[in-house]
């Protein structure tokens, strides 16, 4: 039995993992360890543990092999023939685990304090992700709105009130018509470029109008900050934790020095770019130039090539962003 253990200890492979039968299968890593399987996420954070005395597998000698907790068969591990070694292992292991003729004193205390771990490990790791999870599926979009348009509200202590030209007034509507934004915010200090907040809302520097020559550039920033979060209040409830999502559920919204804080977060060290997939697919569905936005992240192209390469509307261009006179406008809407 230790020597099996000892074998398989550590053992990690990819898997298909389904928590439920109504979500899509997702990507993960399993890690076997003692006496229990922790399924991960890419970050290497635990999704969820499973006992291996507990493990069933629902098609025995098929592949890719199918495995499942004891007492629900809708959660499931789908670990296809690539990965043998670990199908082998979890079968030898839990099969030992569970052998009660085998089992020393010594390992029934193990696999008790391992099963008193994967409960704390629950409440450390699963239950703040699954009730920040619930709370982004069943908050209303009102509450979205206002939660964006307060931190909108608290940007202004960082960087002073948005640039409000009474010219440009009509540009920023247009802008945010062509980009189907809810609210632009301009900002005259301290964000060079964009951030994305819930509601639809995104704040904007001044230099990506001010700095180029088209408003291609502030429109890609735009897309692509909402592309870096799809869903900026996830963002939100990281930063607050379980009190946050708990306050959002009973309430409907989120204390003010939560949100401040994470706009000062936000604003001090935006989200790193989208995936270059992610960004091709998003350009091309708000019909935006992504070449002009490429060049504003790197004028020498180097390290943006790939976006450059892959940009749609290279030829055939889309609607124009902004007419001349309101991209004029917009230029001058934070003054000298």
């Amino acid at each position: 039995m230790t020597t099996a253990l000892d074998k398989f200890q550590r053992l990690e492979g990819t898997a298909l993992w389904r928590a439920t039968p109504d979500v899509q299968r997702r990507e993960v890593i399993v890690s076997l360890g003692e006496a229990t399987l922790v399924i991960k996420d890419s970050q290497d954070r635990a999704l969820t543990h499973w006992s291996l005395p507990a493990v069933r597998r629902l098609n025995p000698g098929q592949h890719p092999a199918v495995f499942f907790p004891d007492g629900d068969s809708n959660e499931t591990l789908e670990i296809d023939a690539t990965h043998d070694d670990l199908v082998e292992a979890i079968e030898k292991l839990r099969k030992a685990v569970a052998r009660p003729q085998n089992a020393s004193g010594r390992l029934r205390v193990s696999v008790l304090a391992l099963s008193a771990a994967t409960v704390a490990g629950l409440a450390v790791f699963w239950l703040p992700n699954a009730l920040a999870n619930h709370a982004l599926r069943v908050v209303p979009n009102v509450a979205r709105q206002t939660i964006g348009q307060d931190m909108q509200q608290l940007a202004t202590r960082l960087t002073g009130q948005p640039c409000s030209a009474p010219l440009a007034v009509p540009a920023v509507d247009a802008l945010q018509k062509r980009l189907q934004v809810r609210s632009i915010s301009i900002l005259p200090n301290a964000l060079r470029e964009a951030v994305a907040l819930p509601g639809n809302v995104v704040l904007l520097g001044r230099d990506t109008i001010e700095d180029f020559e088209e408003p291609d550039v502030a429109a890609g920033y735009i897309v692509a900050a909402q592309t870096a979060s799809p869903d900026p209040l996830h963002g939100v409830l990281e930063t607050g934790g379980i009190r946050a999502s708990l306050r959002l559920l009973t309430s409907g919204a989120l204390p003010e020095d939560l949100l401040l804080k994470h706009v000062e977060r936000l604003i001090s060290a935006p989200p790193t770019a989208a995936a270059n997939d992610s960004l091709i697919k998003a350009f091309e569905e708000k019909r935006v130039r992504l070449q002009p936005y490429a060049l504003a992240r790197d004028p020498s192209g180097e390290s943006t090539l790939p976006l450059i390469e892959a940009a749609p509307f290279t030829q055939d261009l889309p609607e124009p962003i902004l007419i001349d006179r309101y991209w004029v406008a917009l230029q001058g809407i934070c003054g000298s």
